[in-house]
């Protein structure tokens, strides 16, 4: 399986010769080549996980998809055909196995409402948590995709996040949001916590692949 990093938050992972993506936002270049596209994932409802220009693009590419979000994505989604997962839901979609857990977002603020959140384990190989510190219980992590930077992100929780998930492989993600500075900083830091247990940590640009 092999994963794209994109833009801030959004995903690619390809495996034999489908496509899976996930979070694409309005910080992210459209995406294009989708024509093995089966399925989308929107961990949750804020815009620059997924805006509808995004998702009609996308639908538009690909007619008929699945698009699979928590319930608060599908009340923001009004008019379109949303399927609701919740944590503890395992899933089927083309080569790929979604298992979801979490539940809500992370805190940014009391004045701001907490909404719903999920993260997604694919295939039993990478976790991508969304906007939480959602540890997926019971799971032995290959690879996590890191959130470096965001609202509600400090980075020493982070870095905690990343010595509690123990990845065996980890990059960073959800980082438009950081100047060249800060986000180079940034990933020093998960590189640092992801090495405390044994794992590697990958530096990944938008349109760098890993091959996991």
């Amino acid at each position: 399986m092999r994963v794209s990093k994109f833009e801030h938050a959004a995903l690619r992972l390809d495996l034999n010769g489908q496509t899976l993506l996930i979070d694409p936002g309005s910080f992210t270049t459209p995406p294009d080549d989708l024509s093995g596209l089966v399925g989308v994932v929107l961990t949750h409802e804020h815009p620059d996980h997924w805006t509808p220009e995004q998702l009609d693009r996308i639908l538009r590419a690909a007619p008929g998809i699945p698009v699979y979000g928590p319930e608060g994505v599908a009340r923001a989604a009004e008019g379109y055909e949303i399927t609701v997962v919740s944590p503890g839901d395992t899933i089927e979609v083309g080569p790929f196995t979604l298992r979801f857990f979490g539940g809500t977002h992370a805190v940014i603020h009391s004045s701001i409402p907490t909404i719903d959140n999920v993260g997604v384990l694919v295939n039993d190989e990478l976790y991508y948590p969304g906007d939480s510190y959602a540890v997926p219980e019971g799971v032995d992590v290959q690879t996590l995709a890191a959130p470096l930077g965001g609202p509600w992100l400090k980075i020493g929780e982070a870095m905690d996040y990343v010595l509690a998930v123990k990845p065996r492989r980890a990059f960073g993600t959800h980082d438009m949001t950081l100047s060249v500075i800060g986000r180079n900083m940034h990933r020093q830091r998960l590189q640092w916590a992801t090495e405390q247990n044994g794992g590697e940590f990958f530096v990944l640009d938008p349109g760098d692949t890993l091959d996991l």
